[in-house]
Formats: structure tokens, C-alpha cells, sequence
């Protein structure tokens, strides 16, 4: 559906969009709206089986608008026929029609819609930003981006001895990732204190950052409003389910945030909560856990760090040396080590390290045009 949308501040689009699921469309996009007040956003509402929310990008100062709509829907059509599902597709709808309006229509050369769109998919500013729900939650106010963007090998490790354990090797960034049994009692919530507070003390005095997986309230409560040497990781999900009030409530933490991504509408959310990192994965096949996203691949992983604008951290499936090396010279920032760090990590850091620098030496690896689908249509329907 074409055409202005509500304005932002009513609370009614979703209702609008699931009237027209109700007419038996499975994806909706509503296209054409602008922010309230000084309308320097250019809006779309999309409501599909995996995300729902504001498509934001600036708005651009031209009065040729003719035929936008067959723009993005030709476009969203197209990425549909590559394979990419309905988020994914709008997204890259909403950036073919933002370049066909920069470099075709406003140029006012007579340059058709495909030669308009030609090289949108590389080109960063068109990356749209996706709200989490209707309230338009861009900017991560309140969230404090740490301001180095050299992550290096960043360790995943489930314990406070295995923290120590990195540390004592060299390691300088160190997630721990604790995850909540089904029933959780008294005692391991004690010990899950327990856990983060020594690992947060060992970090800061060895220099180091710890991230916090999932238990960002206690991690918060525990620094007392001392950030340094501490940052939080949460994935989609989790964001997700804290609604609009624990996403403000999370960022009044001040604490930096990475967050996981694994396609194209879960890296513009994550950009609208100004993270320090954006996690890329799986990179390549991994048993760490069950997922259904399809590998990455480093193709995807360099158009991640090409486009971002956030600092990439590539992660899943990367168990030996020469899959990080590859994985560093696609240009992330960062690069996680899980299982491949082994017991004796005297023995199989020098390696890991020694991969790091040879990527970053090498020559960089090509940035696609496009990035593949990296959700089966047919499983995830």
C-alpha cells in the first residue's frame, strides 16, 4: 500500500498494516510518511513475518517524486526473486528508491529507475535505519559508544575462571556468556553475581573489557554507575522482548552495547540503538547453538563492514587460525574465538594473534554488490 502514512506520533499504524494482513497479504509496506515536526526523516512502515517497524532514512529535498512507488515495489519485487525475505527485501527496496531519487529523478536527466538504482547496494548513507516498534527509537540516547573501534580477538568464555584464565594470556577483551537455565534458583543466582563481579574486577585490573552476555541489570547494578571495563552484548530476541520502556531503561545505563545481527532488517535495528559493535554471524557453520540463518560467508561479512557504519565483529564457526585471518581481512573490527581457544592457551593464542595481524596486513577482500539471503524463505515461512 502507497501513501502518506498517519502521522508519527498517533499510535495506529500497526492496526492499519494487520487490516491489510487480515485482506490476506503476508508482508505490508506502507510507504510515504515523515517524522513529526521537523519531517528530516523519510518513513516507511513495513510489517512482515520477522520485523515490524519504522524504515527511516533522511528525507531528500526534491520535488520529483513521480514514480517512487513502482520504484520500490519493482525493487522489493527483485530482491524478492533473489531469494531475500520480505524485511530484507524492503530494506533493499527503500535504498534502491532513496538512490533512484539522489542520482535519477532529481538529476533530472531522464535516467530510468534501473539506471538510477545502479550501485545502491554499496554505497553506505543509503543503509536505512528500522525502529524497534511504532516509537520512532532512533539514536541509542543515553548509550555511551566506547570510542575505539580496534576490537581485536575477542574472547567468549562461560565462567569467571575461564575469564582469568584469558586475561592471565594476553587477551584484552573477553565476553562472558552465562546462560539462564530453565528454572534458575537462589544459589545460581548467586553465583551468577558472583561470576560477573569477579570477572569485572579482574578485567579492569588488567586493563581489559568485560562484556556482559544477556544479565545487563545486574551488570549495571554491580558497576554503579562505573562503566570502565565494562559493556554489555544482547541479541535481537532479547532487545526485542524488552519492549520500548526496557530499551530506554537499558540505555540510561550508559553502559556501551554490542548486539548480534544476522540479516539485512537485523543490522538496520541494531543501528538504530547506536551500538559499539554490531556482531556478523554465523560466519561459517556453527554448533555453538541452533539457528536458522544460513553462514555469512566473508562475502557478507566484508558488505557488513563496508556498510555498518558501526564497528563489525565477525563471529560463529571460526575455529582455527586461518579462518580468522580471513575473517580480519575483510576489514572486521573484531573477531570471535569460542571453542577454538583450546585449554592451553599459552600454546594456541600466539597463533590466533599472529592470524590477526597477517589479515589486517593483507590486501582487503572485495565488497560485493549485494549481499546473499541469509534466511531460507521456504524455512522461515
Amino acid at each position: 500500500m502507497r501513501g502518506a502514512a498517519p502521522p508519527v506520533s498517533e499510535v495506529g499504524i500497526s492496526s492499519l498494516a494487520q487490516s491489510l494482513h487480515a485482506l490476506g497479504a503476508q508482508a505490508v509496506a506502507i510507504t510515504g510518511g515523515d517524522s513529526a515536526g521537523d519531517g528530516k526523516l523519510a518513513l516507511d512502515w513495513i510489517d512482515t513475518p520477522h520485523a515490524q517497524g519504522w524504515l527511516a532514512l533522511p528525507r531528500i529535498d526534491t520535488p520529483h517524486t513521480h514514480g517512487t512507488g513502482c520504484t520500490f515495489a519493482s525493487s522489493a519485487a527483485a530482491a524478492l526473486a533473489l531469494g531475500f525475505v520480505a524485511a530484507d527485501a524492503l530494506v533493499l527496496a527503500k535504498m534502491a528508491t532513496a538512490q533512484a531519487l539522489r542520482h535519477g529523478y532529481a538529476a533530472g536527466q531522464g535516467a530510468g529507475p534501473v539506471a538510477a538504482r545502479a550501485g545502491f547496494g554499496t554505497e553506505p548513507s543509503l543503509l536505512p535505519r528500522l525502529s524497534w516498534g511504532e516509537h520512532l527509537d532512533f539514536g541509542g540516547d543515553g548509550v555511551s559508544p566506547r570510542s575505539d573501534s580496534d576490537i581485536g580477538l575477542y574472547a567468549i568464555v562461560d565462567s569467571a575462571e575461564r575469564v582469568q584464565q584469558v586475561l592471565r594470556a594476553g587477551v584484552r577483551l573477553v565476553q562472558l556468556r552465562i546462560k539462564t537455565p530453565d528454572a534458575p534458583d537462589a544459589a545460581w543466582q548467586v553465583a551468577l553475581r558472583e561470576a560477573i563481579a569477579q570477572s569485572l574486577v579482574a578485567c579492569r585490573a588488567a586493563g581489559a573489557v568485560l562484556v556482559v552476555n544477556d544479565h545487563w541489570r545486574l551488570a549495571a547494578e554491580l558497576a554503579a554507575g562505573d562503566v570502565h571495563g565494562l559493556a554489555l552484548h544482547l541479541g535481537q530476541e532479547d532487545l526485542v522482548a524488552l519492549g520500548h520502556a526496557g530499551r530506554a531503561e537499558l540505555a540510561r545505563t550508559g553502559l556501551p552495547l554490542g548486539i548480534s545481527s544476522h540479516s539485512l532488517w537485523e543490522l538496520c535495528r541494531a543501528r538504530a540503538l547506536n551500538p559499539w559493535y554490531v556482531a556478523c554471524g554465523p560466519v561459517w557453520p556453527t554448533l555453538t547453538k541452533a539457528m536458522p540463518w544460513r553462514p555469512q560467508g566473508l562475502d557478507n561479512l566484508a558488505w557488513w563492514v563496508h556498510m555498518a557504519g558501526a564497528p563489525v565483529v565477525a563471529i560463529g564457526g571460526i575455529l582455527a587460525p586461518d579462518q580468522l585471518e580471513l575473517a580480519a581481512r575483510s576489514g572486521a573490527h573484531g573477531v570471535c574465538v569460542v571453542r577454538g581457544l583450546g585449554d592451553d592457551l599459552s600454546r594456541t593464542l600466539p597463533a590466533w594473534q599472529a592470524a590477526l595481524r597477517a589479515g589486517r596486513a593483507a590486501l582487503r577482500l572485495a565488497v560485493p554488490a549485494l549481499p546473499h539471503s541469509s534466511l531460507d524463505m521456504a524455512q522461515s515461512a
